[in-house]
């Protein structure tokens, strides 16, 4: 992938270590009727949209996740249609619902870290979906239907051009097969009125065939050379106009492609123009959807005007066919904008629609509705998000941070909330997050003075300012007067309620996972180690990794004592402060990620990459019972007699009313 289509996916790249990616685990193409419920936070990256030609208020929606969407009030709010896959990785970057039989759906996915994807293909409005033989892993980046004959289909793949013309029963490839140019296409466009006059726009330049695919011709005059094509779109009045953006600019074609002209008016650094959009109804006005926000032409290219702020990045336009007005936009982090007066203005339209990867959660000390979650991703539309009702709504909470990532929240028995971010420490306080991450070095200072004719030295340790935390906090340990927090740049403890810190590498390693304390004893865990102290951190002690275990995710210290420590081969426990650990072999999950004890269910909780269980351990007898979140899931809370979840890609998950755990057929199991 050249270096401007890689950026602009990227972009939104989630910024969490490789290891901590979930494995796949089969799961239904369409949702689990017992999964527990998504609950927000509202917002995420939306990817495409795809208009219903019978409904204008019915709209489908693509992410990056697998997932569809569904609206059928134009937009105002969403609900979850179907999922294509049992993985999580399916991009949905483009949609056709055809136009003879609108219940009939195409939708084309394709995976971003390896050549993989396909063709999904739906006859009863998304309801169900069967994966499309003839496209089976195909990695698809662009999906076409041709206006004047609804049977024929063409797709962009990394291979090349394929065409359909039986509705997707069967494919033939129309590019040269294993042609040195002609392949990895990004954009397809139909010629309205001439189906066999098809452009590919790909990774360096656009193509056009004239027959069907028999000949091609690259038409780059005018162009700037290696320009990556994002979009084509063709004027349905006058075929000869085509537009074309490119990672080099927006250009326009008045001869079908034979000559370009660079579109002046759009600053370099917005370039990368991800999609372009044709008002339905006044062929002169052409929407830009960018990596810089959304900007429009009311002149057929003359001028442009930018409508959103520059911190918009913009993967779709959808202008309604019967109200030009309404508009709406699919972006990274801030989920789906809608405008009702073209543009002029936006607001967020996420009710229904989740896609935030939530990485922390946390329960308020005094009032048990009150939860937090924290996001990463998001950039300044994501941060913290609370909610004041046990999750059925949630706000976002994150004036001070400027945008960081949040990997650990908690709060403390007296009430100071604390969010460990990419960059630092910061806490709660007076309606702002503030840093919180101030470092300090203890030093003996030893001074002279003269009593009573005799010179006397005297020794007392000061602090001295030694800079900020600044690496990634994995978790905080706020039990007890002494603070600690693990982070990519050592253990640090706090015994003045977080204002100053002291810490670092521990028997000079950093990047520790987990810290969990139980009176003066301390564990502290990283991916390849345990460190442990018996006197609140002043000394440590390194140990191994215990038994098959090749790397540590998670660990907890239970009120009993006991320590666990959770890992792709499974979990180990000690029930004597770390000098023996115990597999415990009863478990029926592995690939754990998490480990944490829940004070409410007064059991140690478990989760997996690798399963949708919910483990609940007895930490005297280690007996346990299941719940099945219907999600990969981790960051279990007890509220109100039901659970929630943080789940990577779905946001908060609750667990329906009702709901009750299975117990275990094992118990113990140690050896």
């Amino acid at each position: 992938m050249n270096r401007c289509l890689a950026s602009l996916f990227l972009l939104s790249a989630v910024s969490l270590p490789l290891s901590a990616l979930p494995p796949q685990a089969a799961t239904n193409a369409n949702p689990v009727a017992t999964a527990w419920v998504p609950v927000g936070p509202d917002g995420g990256d939306a990817r495409s949209f795809a208009p219903d030609p019978s409904d204008s208020r019915h709209i489908y929606l693509g992410t990056t996740n697998s997932w569809i969407y569904e609206s059928r009030d134009s937009g105002v709010s969403w609900h979850r249609l179907a999922k294509l896959s049992p993985k999580d990785d399916l991009i949905l970057d483009n949609t056709v619902v055809d136009e003879s039989d609108p219940k009939t759906i195409y939708t084309a996915a394709w995976v971003v870290d390896h050549p993989d994807g396909g063709l999904f293909i739906s006859h009863d409005s998304g309801k169900t979906w069967t994966k499309n033989p003839g496209m089976d892993g195909q990695s698809i980046r662009a999906l076409a239907q041709a206006a004047s004959n609804p049977r024929m289909l063409v797709v962009g793949t990394l291979k090349g051009v394929f065409r359909s013309e039986d509705s997707g029963q069967h494919w033939d490839q129309i590019s040269p097969a294993n042609s040195a140019e002609l392949h990895e296409v990004e954009s397809i466009a139909i010629d309205p009125k001439d189906p066999k006059t098809i452009y590919a726009g790909t990774w360096h330049l656009p193509w056009k065939t004239t027959d069907g695919g028999a000949n091609w011709r690259n038409i780059k005059q005018g162009l700037i050379d290696d320009s990556d094509v994002f979009s084509i779109i063709i004027d349905p009045t006058a075929p000869q106009t085509v537009y074309t953006s490119a990672c080099s600019g927006i250009y326009k074609s008045d001869n079908g492609g034979e000559l370009y002209h660079k579109i002046q008016g759009i600053p370099s650094t917005a370039r990368r123009t991800r999609v372009l959009m044709q008002d339905p109804v006044d062929r002169s006005m052409v929407y830009a959807g960018t990596t810089e926000g959304l900007y429009r032409t009311s002149s057929a290219g003359t001028n442009w005007t930018r409508l959103t702020g520059p911190d918009v990045i913009i993967n779709d336009v959808y202008v309604d066919p019967k109200n030009p007005k309404h508009v709406l936009l699919a972006t990274d982090r801030s989920g789906v904008l809608l405008s009702n007066d073209q543009a002029t203005t936006f607001s967020a339209s996420n009710q229904g629609f989740s896609q935030r990867q939530v990485v922390a959660l946390a329960k308020d000390v005094k009032d048990p509705n009150r939860l937090y979650a924290g996001v990463v991703n998001d950039k300044m539309y994501g941060g913290v998000f609370t909610s004041a009702d046990g999750g059925r709504s949630w706000q976002q909470q994150s004036q001070g941070l400027d945008g960081r990532d949040v990997f650990s929240l908690a709060e403390s028995p007296d009430g100071a909330l604390l969010a460990g971010t990419g960059h630092g420490i910061f806490v709660w306080q007076d309606g702002r997050w503030q840093a919180a991450g101030h470092v300090v070095q203890m030093v003996e200072k030893t001074t002279s003075v003269r009593r009573k004719g005799k010179l006397v030295k005297t020794t007392k340790t000061i602090t001295k300012p030694a800079g900020e935390i600044d690496g990634r906090v994995n978790e905080f340990d706020l039990t007890h007067s002494t603070w600690y927090a693990a982070t990519t740049a050592g253990v640090y403890q706090s015994a003045d309620q977080g204002k100053t810190w002291t810490g670092g590498p521990v028997m000079g390693q950093a990047d520790f996972r987990n810290v969990h304390t139980m009176g003066s004893i301390v564990l502290a865990t990283r991916r390849t180690g345990i460190a442990i102290s018996q006197d609140g951190g002043k000394t440590w002690q390194d140990e191994p990794l215990p038994g098959q275990l090749t790397t540590i995710r998670t660990s907890t210290i239970a009120p009993g004592g006991s320590m666990w420590l959770g890992g792709r081969e499974g979990v180990y426990y000690s029930t004597d402060n770390g000098a023996n650990w115990k597999f415990m072999s009863s478990l029926p999950i592995s690939d754990i990620n998490g480990i944490e004890y829940e004070g409410d269910l007064k059991r140690i909780v478990i989760t997996s990459w690798s399963s949708t269980w919910v483990m609940g351990v007895n930490e005297a007898d280690r007996s346990w019972k299941w719940w099945d979140a219907g999600w990969h899931v981790r960051g279990v809370r007890s509220n109100g007699g039901h659970l929630l979840a943080a789940s990577l890609y779905n946001g908060v998950v609750v667990q329906p009313q009702g709901s009750t755990p299975k117990q275990g057929v094992g118990v113990g199991g140690a050896q």
